[in-house]
């Protein structure tokens, strides 16, 4: 009779055991749980940090809205005109194609009622071609053009028009000074005696009226430092808003 009770008692005991070692295994606490994730339990399912960085912690990138809610830029329509003070002298004589020169913007550049490149802006001149009156037969010509302008601190590439500085020429100026010169040395010679002195003297005239003609020649170009110039514009330009 004992021994049919304490073996009754024995099953009762494992019953039990095994009741409370499958509540155990499958019941997960709030620490263990947390700890499985990496000490992460409030981390999105869709692997984003607070939905502001990706997993490897660089930005997210921005989305279309933002996009559109950016500031669009301000377009300056081709044929706008940029007017600009000329900071460094450029000359045909000492110039050469492709050289660079500073400028500044003497007027603003105005689109509907708002300043998109205002006064004082700095800008870069390229020389496009330049014709040395001693290097070229004809008169002495520089041209030059804009091709970038600073706005906001960003610098903007433009394509303008060119500002084409020429000599006239002296032709008939230098006809005159060879003329003018054999008359006064005749004089000279007629004074000397006549005759042969005067055939002597119209050559030595004729010789002071060429040397004359070189030194009144053509002469080079200069676009002096506070030139203003005015170009326009040959493509749009977009320019960022501040």
């Amino acid at each position: 009779m004992r021994h049919n009770v304490f073996a009754r008692f024995l099953m009762i005991v494992s019953v039990l055991s095994l009741i409370g070692c499958h509540n155990s295994t499958t019941s997960t606490s709030p620490d263990s749980a947390a700890s499985t994730n990496g000490g992460n339990a409030a981390a999105p399912s869709d692997g984003s940090a607070g939905g502001a960085q990706g997993s490897n912690g660089q930005n997210a990138p921005e989305s279309p809205i933002a996009r559109e809610v950016a500031p669009r830029p301000i377009v300056i329509p081709a044929g706008s005109e940029m007017v600009v003070t000329v900071d460094q002298a450029v000359s045909s004589k000492d110039n050469n194609s492709g050289d660079r020169f500073d400028a500044s913007l003497a007027e603003p550049v105005v689109v509907g009622n708002k300043v998109v490149i205002p006064k004082g802006a700095k800008a870069t001149g390229t020389v496009t071609s330049a014709k040395s009156a001693g290097r070229f037969k004809g008169n002495a010509a520089i041209s030059v053009t804009l091709s970038s302008v600073r706005v906001n601190g960003q610098e903007y590439e433009v394509q303008t028009s060119e500002v084409t500085e020429a000599g006239k020429g002296r032709g008939k100026r230098t006809a005159v000074g060879a003329g003018g010169g054999a008359v006064v040395g005749a004089l000279i010679g007629a004074l000397a005696g006549g005759g042969k002195g005067a055939a002597i003297g119209a050559g030595a005239g004729a010789g002071a009226g060429t040397a004359g003609t070189a030194l009144t020649g053509n002469r080079d170009i200069t676009i002096g430092a506070e030139t203003r110039l005015r170009f326009k514009l040959k493509e749009p330009l977009e320019v960022r808003r501040s």
